[in-house]
Order: structure tokens, then C-alpha cells, then sequence
């Protein structure tokens, strides 16, 4: 089966091609190689997917031949997008709305005219919800952005649903609750603390610490994104990706300092604006209409990314996802590969 991975050069598209050719896929991938952050990094990120099952295409969504790309292609995973809460704001809005909306629209309109297209699983956020009224969040909450990154996710994942509504067109949409692991993107939260301990430099804390936050392990995100591939669930489905372990930042300064086995330096700054108090997802649903749940917890995921960046070599329990619990389905693509 061949499978399209859009953004196939960032942290959870190189893992969704690393885990799809690893099952025999064949993988197309997409990725315009933009320099939100160093393009060397993303480079490194694709240097980890077997060459052999891989086709690149370095190319933008926004001027790519979409109905060649999509020949052939039973699943696509769209990862692409612009990434940040923090520089979402003033003159960066149109790039946002450019990488996020307007490129999702031109891939859900070539995809009405795929006719070998079986599911579009569309990589969504739980930034759609903002400061939520209670916790954790179902997806039956009414989303309320509180960052103009936010407000693009948002906006994209409507797309899939009109789409669907409109057009019959098999989308999903995973709200993905902060993921990080192995390979995660030297912005996020997670790689910049790890990256300033193991250099025994300042930590940069924004505000309190006690912001709450739900994290999920990568090869957790890339399961529930294979089993949305495959699942019998109505075009438009839209499910959270949640960790489950809602924790505070203080508390994952905890966790690093039990890692490191030293006292960690931590600078506390302000606040930024968008960033939301708390996170917390339900998972219900997806465990209810996919099977999935989560296996990694945050202490051993941490463990992993911390010796990933300190270049040791880990065991494999420590950078997929554990043996699944009796119950919980594995994901085999089998229904979208005929």
C-alpha cells in the first residue's frame, strides 16, 4: 500500500514513516523543509527513516502538483503545517494561516478527486481548546482558541469536517495533547530544558511552573494515527490524543532533576502571551471507537528523550510503546489496503 505523509521531515512525520515502513508501507513523503527551525535538524529527523521505503518529495503543499501526488495513495497523514504558539502573533498570522488553512484546503480538494483515497487523519491540537471550563476536555467541549496558532488548527480541522459532511471525504482529526519524545522539535519545552541540564546551563521556566500540561509520547501519537488509518469510524471523526498524565512543570523540573541526579538550574521569566494555565484530555472516545490508548508514562518518555540527546543508546521499551494492554488494539493498516 502506498501512504502519503505530509511534514514528513518533522518530528511525528519522520516517526509515522520510520514506524509505516518498518510494516512494509510504501511512504511518499512531503516536506517543504521550511526553517521555522534548522532544516539540518529535520534532515537529521528523515536520516532515521530507511531510505529504501521512502520517495521524497521536497516540495510546498501550496504549489505541488497534488493530483500526481495523490496517485496511488490509499492513506494520507497529513503532519505539514506551521508549528508555536508563541510567534503566532502579529505579521507571522499570514504564515500561520498560509502553512495551517489555505494548504489543508488545496490538500482536501485534490484528495475529492483521489480516487484511490481511503482516510485523511488530520494532525490537529488540542490548542483548539483554550482555557477550557473543566478537565479533562472531551471533544464535545466547545473549542475556544487562545493563540492565533489556535485559531489555524482550529480552522483547518473544520475543513476536514465540512469536507466530509460535503463531500463524503473519510477524514479524521486527532487533537494531539503536547508530544514529545525522541526527536522532538528544539522549541518545544521538553528538548530545551533536557538540552540546557545536560549543558548544566539555566533552565527557562515561563511563569510559575504550575501550569499544567497533558503530554503524549510520540510512538503513541504515531499508534492512534495508524489506527485511524484503519478504523470503521463516520468522515469527520475528530478525537483526542491525550497522555493521560496530566502534570505540572515544576513537576517535570522533578522528574529531569531525578534523571540528571543533580539540583538543576531553573530561570523563571514571564508569561507569554497564548499559552493556556492547563491541558488535560479525555480519552474516551478514542479508546471507545479505536482502541487506543496510551502505554508510554511521562517519567519513562522523559528518560528516553534525556538519553536520546545525551547520545546514549536506549533500549527499545524506552523509545516505543510498551506491550499494549490486553484490549487495546494494534494497529495493522489491513482495512485500507486492499
Amino acid at each position: 500500500m502506498t501512504v502519503l505523509v505530509t511534514g514528513v521531515a518533522g518530528f511525528v512525520g519522520s516517526a509515522i514513516a520510520r514506524r509505516l515502513i518498518a510494516a512494509g508501507e510504501r511512504v511518499v513523503g512531503i516536506d517543504s523543509f521550511t526553517d521555522y527551525y534548522d532544516p539540518v535538524r529535520k534532515r537529521a529527523n528523515l536520516a532515521t527513516v530507511p531510505a529504501e521505503g521512502l520517495t521524497l518529495v521536497e516540495a510546498d503543499l501550496m504549489t505541488a502538483d497534488l493530483d500526481a501526488l495523490l496517485t496511488g495513495v490509499r492513506v494520507v497523514f497529513h503532519e505539514a503545517g506551521q508549528p508555536g504558539v508563541r510567534r503566532s502573533w502579529g505579521t507571522d498570522f499570514a504564515t500561520y494561516v498560509e502553512a495551517n488553512v489555505l494548504t489543508t484546503q488545496r490538500l482536501l480538494e485534490a484528495a475529492t478527486r483521489a480516487t484511490d483515497l481511503r482516510r485523511l487523519v488530520y494532525a490537529s491540537s488540542s490548542s483548539v481548546y483554550g482555557n477550557a471550563v473543566s478537565y479533562p476536555t472531551t471533544e464535545q467541549h466547545l473549542p475556544r482558541p487562545h493563540s492565533p496558532y489556535g485559531v489555524t488548527k482550529l480552522a483547518a480541522e473544520h475543513l476536514c469536517t465540512l469536507y466530509a459532511d460535503n463531500f463524503g471525504l473519510p477524514t479524521v482529526s486527532l487533537r494531539y495533547f503536547t508530544v514529545y519524545g525522541p526527536g522532538q522539535r528544539p522549541d518545544m519545552a521538553f528538548h530545551r530544558f533536557i538540552r540546557a541540564a545536560l549543558a548544566d546551563e539555566p533552565i527557562r521556566v515561563f511563569g510559575s511552573g504550575e501550569q499544567v500540561r497533558d503530554f503524549t509520547f510520540v510512538e503513541d501519537v504515531v499508534t492512534a494515527n495508524l489506527l485511524a488509518a484503519e478504523a470503521d469510524v463516520p468522515p469527520g471523526s475528530v478525537f483526542n490524543v491525550s497522555g493521560g498524565g496530566s502534570i505540572t512543570v515544576n513537576e517535570v523540573l522533578d522528574v529531569l532533576t531525578g534523571i540528571a541526579g543533580r539540583p538543576l538550574r531553573v530561570e523563571r521569566v514571564d508569561t507569554v502571551a497564548g499559552d493556556v494555565r492547563r491541558t488535560g484530555g479525555s480519552s474516551e472516545a478514542i479508546r471507545a471507537a479505536l482502541g487506543w490508548q496510551p502505554t508510554v508514562d511521562v517519567p519513562t518518555g522523559l528518560s528516553a528523550q534525556w538519553h536520546s540527546l545525551a547520545g546514549v543508546q536506549q533500549q527499545a521499551p524506552l523509545v516505543v510503546p510498551q506491550p499494549a494492554p490486553a484490549g487495546v488494539r494494534q494497529p495493522s493498516l489491513a482495512a485500507v489496503s486492499g
